[in-house]
Formats: C-alpha cells, sequence, structure tokens
C-alpha cells in the first residue's frame, strides 16, 4: 500500500514531498502523485493517463485525496491527466465526489486528455460540484495557466 509521509508540525500535517511507492496485487508499480514545480510554483500532479483499471484509478484517488485533505484551505493546486483513461458510471462518481470534496483545500486546478464522451461528464461534474477546473490540450499549457493564477492571486 502507498501511503503519504507525512510530518506533523504545531498540530498539521505538512507534506514532505516523499511517497513510499507500492505494488498493485500482481506486483506492477501503481502511478502515485507527486509534487512538480513550474516556474517556481509547486502543483499537485496526478497522472490517471492509460488507466484502465477501475481500482487502480480508485488507488490514485484516495492516495490524492489524503494528501490534498491535510493541506491548508484554498493552498493546493491541482493538474490531473486523465488522457486515455477508462471512464464509466463507477469512476464518475468516483470523481464527483473526489472533486466536491476537495472544493475548500483547491486554489485552482486544470485537466488535460478530456476527449469526446468524457467532456459531456466533466461539464456535468463541474455544474453538480461548484467548481471550475479548466480543460486543455497540453500539460504545458495547462501548467503555464496554473502559475499565471497562481501569481494573480498573490
Amino acid at each position: 500500500m502507498i501511503k503519504w509521509a507525512l510530518l506533523l508540525i504545531n498540530g498539521s500535517f505538512v507534506s514532505r514531498g516523499m511517497f513510499i511507492f507500492g505494488e498493485d496485487k500482481i506486483g506492477r508499480k501503481m502511478k502515485q502523485p507527486e509534487i512538480i514545480s513550474h516556474q517556481g510554483t509547486r502543483i499537485f500532479y496526478m497522472d490517471f493517463s492509460g488507466m484502465r483499471n477501475v481500482d487502480e484509478i480508485d488507488e490514485l484517488i484516495r492516495f490524492s485525496k489524503d494528501y490534498i485533505r491535510y493541506q491548508p484551505e484554498k493552498s493546493v493546486i491541482t493538474l490531473s491527466n486523465i488522457e486515455g483513461m477508462h471512464f464509466n458510471a463507477e469512476v464518475k462518481n468516483m470523481f464527483s465526489e473526489f472533486i466536491s470534496g476537495n472544493k475548500m483545500y483547491v486554489s485552482h486546478g486544470a485537466v488535460v486528455g478530456i476527449n469526446g464522451l468524457q467532456r459531456i461528464v466533466y461539464n456535468g461534474i463541474m455544474k453538480l460540484t461548484g467548481r471550475d477546473l479548466r480543460s486543455f490540450e497540453s500539460i504545458e499549457s495547462a501548467k503555464d495557466w496554473l502559475v499565471s493564477v497562481a501569481m494573480t492571486k498573490v
């Protein structure tokens, strides 16, 4: 099982940017969220790209929740890559709960890899959750936008 390495400081959990890597049930290395830096801005990156297994998607969501929901309100900048990810009603429900529950912790976020029917589902999730996660064609353009928004909030 993957766990976040957290440090308790003055009663608050703070990420140390470290992960304990895990494997799935058949020994494959699992994807894990990571902190990336773009132009000096820290971005919480979740790579769901190519994921076909609902359990694998659920694991990445759970690990991401564990980090995001221990952060101060409106302090997390997120980037999610869902290119080629399997999508069905179960995954839609997992993402709806995840996105809704993160609202108070996320300053702003972006998503890449949305296509076809996913766009319809994505728009519905945004309406249901009251969130405004912007969709981009490339990771670089998403990172540039996230940094530009972060600069205006300083």
